[in-house]
């Protein structure tokens, strides 16, 4: 089978929730829409306190081409515009509070009725613009422009990620098997905005059994390719890298090789976009870990407060940590006043006895973090880098091309959290830059 170089083997923890159907989170009486829930610029609240609001109602304007809306979940009242703890940064953030009427009314228009293969390519952009459409793996960077690469980057190849790799995670395995169709179809959606007549749908062979039927679903158009399984199989990078062979330049993106990839969840949003006008308002996610009694996978709207989810699933169990996204990638939250936002694929709960951590050491030197390392990077260096705050330093030794997806960490004998020390180096040169441009 096709693969990138390094990469970890670690448990897949997929065995509670694969085989569970997607089940629907009923309807909440309160709301919590993070203004910010997309990588870019920042919207614009275009709602007030007191305002009556109705399902897929846009709830903010983007300011900029990179940027898109929030919609309102369901129909009710705007309750206030605060600041709120945000799961991914921890800082405060602009949050509309909203209280649900219980009705569930779409706002006048929602949901149409329409053939996106005869839209012309801009209104298909907008359709996805206008639906506040960002990468549903976890990067939620805004879809309508990675769908549109500028002149001089021709496209060749499209790739459907249905990897899936993080462990415990099963949402988007599960979409694959209920809802291949919206998928599919999304995907083709995708291809006629970007010119191309081929794609790839690529999934790990641990999931046989979407293969088997995503191979008899789709259209010659697109191809099935089963992966092996290895972490981190579905980082763009190291997917292109297995599927074409094609090596994405240090600072540079998929379409300088003539790549797109669009995650599976994000394709069936397209689709609901483009084909009924369908705003982002909910997603699938799996809550998972051994601290959470009954694990699932739920589709649930965006906004609805985490103790509300976790609560669905039976509550917790002996639980010691909550994480949004895997193991390997995910966020520690310290609340569970916090929302589901467009990029939560999953909510970890892990019990006391999984995160005890020793002490860590110093370096010895090993060299089994260089062996890991996906990027071909210096993990070990990066890492005595990060001790020492030198990010400029760490930048000569390619610190912004760590992924960040953590197999350092997690092969270090050494139990250091090398990961952790790279992420401070980056914010350290963030916060430099950012000090640069106001002096």
């Amino acid at each position: 089978m096709k693969m990138f170089r390094g990469g970890i083997h670690p448990p897949e923890e997929k065995e509670s929730t694969r085989a569970k159907a997607i089940e629907d989170f009923p309807l909440s009486t309160l709301y919590s829409v993070m203004l910010q829930q997309h990588l870019g610029g920042p919207a614009k609240v275009i709602v007030g306190q007191g305002d009556i609001v109705r399902k897929g109602q846009p709830l903010s304007e983007p300011l900029g081409y990179v940027s898109v809306p929030v919609h309102a979940p369901t129909s009710g009242k705007i309750k206030e515009i605060a600041k709120k703890i945000h799961p991914v940064t921890g800082t405060l953030s602009p949050c509309i509070i909203m209280e649900a009427d219980g009705r569930d009314e779409w706002v006048e228009g929602l949901p149409c009725s329409r053939d996106p293969f005869i839209m012309e390519r801009d209104e298909l952009l907008e359709a996805i613009r206008a639906a506040g459409i960002v990468g549903m793996g976890g990067a939620t960077f805004p879809t309508h422009v990675k769908l549109s690469p500028p002149e001089g980057k021709p496209i060749d190849t499209f790739i459907i990620n249905g990897v899936e790799c993080e462990p415990y995670l099963s949402a988007d395995h599960r979409l694959m098997l209920e809802e291949p169709d919206k998928v599919l179809n999304g995907a083709r959606v995708a291809m006629k905005i970007l010119g191309v007549d081929r794609a790839i749908l690529a999934i790990e062979a641990n999931k046989p059994d979407a293969i088997r039927l995503m191979e008899e679903k789709a259209p010659p158009e697109i191809r099935v390719e089963s992966l092996s399984v290895k972490y981190p199989q579905g980082a763009e990078k190291q997917l292109i890298k297995a599927i074409t062979g094609r090596e994405i330049p240090s600072g540079g993106l998929p379409m300088d090789v003539g790549t797109v990839v669009q995650n599976a969840g994000t394709c069936a949003a397209i689709w609901d976009s483009c084909s009924k006008g369908i705003p982002l308002i909910e997603r699938i996610t799996t809550v998972t870990g051994r601290g959470v009694s009954d694990p699932k996978n739920v589709r649930v709207r965006i906004g609805t407060l985490l103790k509300e989810v976790i609560q669905f699933c039976g509550g917790t169990n002996n639980a010691a940590k909550i994480i949004f996204g895997g193991p390997m990638m995910g966020i520690a939250q310290f609340t569970q006043e916090i929302p589901i936002l467009k990029g939560t694929s999953g909510v970890l709960v892990l019990t006391e006895k999984e995160t005890d951590i020793s002490d860590y050491s110093a370096c010895i030197s090993c060299g089994r973090c260089v062996e890991a390392c996906p990027m071909g990077l210096l993990p070990s260096t990066l890492s005595k880098l990060g001790e020492k705050g030198t990010w400029e330093r760490a930048l000569k030794n390619d610190l912004m091309d760590c992924i960040e997806c953590g197999c350092c960490t997690y092969v270090c004998p050494a139990g250091r959290p090398i990961v952790h020390f790279i992420k401070h180096l980056k914010a350290l040169f963030r916060t430099a830059g950012a000090k640069s441009k106001g002096a």
